[in-house]
């Protein structure tokens, strides 16, 4: 069974709250509830983090990394355009990792169109709503 980390950055504890005519009205537990359900259909393990903060995100990396998980399905919200140390803590820790983004980060401010984890990412998703964590997951559960 392929264990999978499912890690959000700041903010996105607040979906389902906070503008919603731009990230939906879906709760960050509704996400998890439904990723967990369809990764049992593909014989793997979901493990979900939620964190407002960069150190805690990088320190659940770290401990995937070091248990043996296969991949990563990462929504790093704000931390996407402005954290070296994740991108930094992605690559050490060697998980495929699936970047995922609620909406669609290339139509909006010329400031989200930069994200420092894309380039080592293994697959971006972006602008897909809470359906792109299903996609991620679909992916990394084929991948070898």
């Amino acid at each position: 069974m392929k264990k999978i980390g499912l890690l959000n950055g700041p903010n996105l504890d607040r979906l389902g709250k906070r503008e919603p005519e731009v990230y939906g009205s879906v709760t960050l537990d509704q996400i998890e509830v439904k990723v967990i359900e369809k990764a049992a259909a593909c014989d793997c393990a979901i493990e979900a983090f939620q964190s407002n903060h960069e150190g805690a995100l990088i320190d659940k990396i770290h401990q995937w990394s070091d248990s043996g998980f296969h991949g990563l399905i990462l929504n790093p919200g704000g931390l996407t355009h402005t954290s070296v140390a994740l991108r930094d803590a992605v690559v050490a820790s060697g998980l495929k990792t699936v970047e995922v983004h609620l909406s669609n980060i290339y139509a909006r401010e010329d400031f989200r169109h930069k994200s420092m984890i894309s380039s080592i990412a293994v697959a971006v998703v972006a602008g897909m709503s809470h359906h792109g964590y299903l996609s991620a997951l679909r992916f990394l559960s084929e991948e070898t």
